[in-house]
């Protein structure tokens, strides 16, 4: 009688916790600082240090469409983006080096969910690869 061999296991990356903890508070502050530029409280250079140009263009595009003292914008503009709060955040490793994370925050009209792509480079550290903003 032949012996079936088991189906081979997939491993997973698993990473620190301590890292893991890290990444997690690292895309909380990154939400955040995203949401002020939406919000016209933080010029979009700030966050150079930790997205691409690309990023930064479409996180820079994307505030200039938002504003609220655009000529005939809503009245409830005024109230997106002031005073965001991040409410959590999570973060997965994807494999050694790669994360993605996501992040909830709330301001004082809705709450939205963030999801980003971080990536570490032996040159620049930890960078933002890929962001989405519900």
């Amino acid at each position: 009688m032949p012996i079936a061999s088991p189906t081979p296991r997939r491993l997973h990356a698993v990473g620190s916790d301590n890292e893991r903890k890290w990444i997690a508070q690292l895309a909380g502050r990154i939400t955040g600082a995203a949401l002020e530029v939406l919000g016209g409280h933080r010029p979009v250079q700030q966050l150079a240090a930790w997205m691409p140009r690309d990023l930064l263009a479409a996180l820079q595009l994307r505030a200039s469409l938002s504003r609220k003292d655009t000529p005939g914008a809503a009245p409830e503009l005024a109230l997106i983006h002031r005073a965001t709060t991040v409410l959590s955040s999570r973060a997965t490793m994807i494999r050694p080096g790669i994360y993605e994370a996501c992040a909830v925050a709330s301001d004082q009209l809705r709450s939205r969910a963030v999801a980003m792509r971080l990536e570490y480079s032996r040159d620049s550290g930890w960078r933002v690869t890929a962001l989405e903003i519900g």
